[in-house]
């Protein structure tokens, strides 16, 4: 398809989807209920981070913690000591994460926000204007939160290690753009080097639109999807992240509803 008219099709499919109503179930839910920045990145940071497995599990696993941090996760963590965290999250169980790596992950964050006032600011911290995308700053912010004797384990990604860092970019999508489903509020980070995040429904989609051709979901593979994206949209090629997700996690919506509606 000519991308002229492919373009459009997206720009259909995003005027459709792309709003509230089709959020539910997903992670970036939970980031509505914090109008203060300083409390969605962390509420963020969270959410994403948990944000592997089923649907229904990650919604509660992000509930329970955001739940005992509430009304704002920055003065907890504000107010929580190393000690208090491990006791408090002893007995937490996500998957394949616990609350020694969850309490790692929050002792991080913890850490981070001290040196430097929030998590968008070491984020930037770590970027450079000659950066083409975010991963140099994904690698220092990563290396920020696990630093020390900190071990969050899987649950913040490691870009050096060369994964597709989904939940990083899908973490940073949520923070960065800001429209009818993304609540935004970091600034200082161009839209156009976000990096779609890459699942198993985005890395379908982006091979039959022959943006790829790769196997293995790996950051490769996610860079050449981004760049199909960004020869359509160069200013933000995550902008069609959401609406084309809900075909893989809303039990109404198909991925061979994508196709049928590209190939019209």
């Amino acid at each position: 398809m000519h991308p002229e008219n492919l373009n459009k099709k997206l720009n259909h499919l995003y005027g459709r989807y792309n709003k509230r109503r089709y959020v539910h179930p997903d992670p970036l839910e939970f980031l509505y209920a914090y109008p203060e920045v300083k409390d969605r990145e962390i509420a963020g940071l969270i959410a994403s981070s948990l944000a592997y497995g089923r649907v229904a599990q990650i919604l509660k696993s992000v509930s329970i913690v955001l739940e005992i941090m509430n009304p704002s996760p920055y003065l907890f963590l504000r107010d929580s000591t190393k000690r208090s965290l491990y006791k408090t999250f002893k007995g937490f169980k996500h998957r394949f994460a616990d609350g020694h790596q969850l309490s790692a992950l929050l002792l991080g964050t913890k850490n981070v926000i001290d040196c430097f006032g929030s998590l968008n600011e070491c984020f930037v911290s770590g970027m450079s204007k000659d950066d083409d995308t975010v991963i140099q700053g994904m690698t220092f912010f990563a290396d920020r939160i696990a630093s020390g004797k900190n071990n969050p384990g899987h649950l913040i990604a490691m870009p050096e290690k060369r994964s597709a860092c989904k939940r990083m970019n899908l973490f940073l999508r949520w923070m960065v753009r800001q429209d009818k489903v993304d609540p935004g509020g970091w600034s200082d980070i161009p839209l156009s080097k976000l990096i779609v995040p890459l699942d198993t429904h985005m890395h379908k989609i982006g091979l039959y639109l022959k943006f790829t051709s790769r196997k293995q979901a790996n950051m490769i593979t996610a860079l050449e999807i981004t760049s199909g994206f960004r020869d359509l949209v160069p200013d933000d090629p995550a902008k069609y992240d959401f609406t084309l997700t809900r075909f893989g996690i809303r039990d109404d919506m198909d991925i061979n509803n994508f196709i049928d509606n590209v190939r019209e």
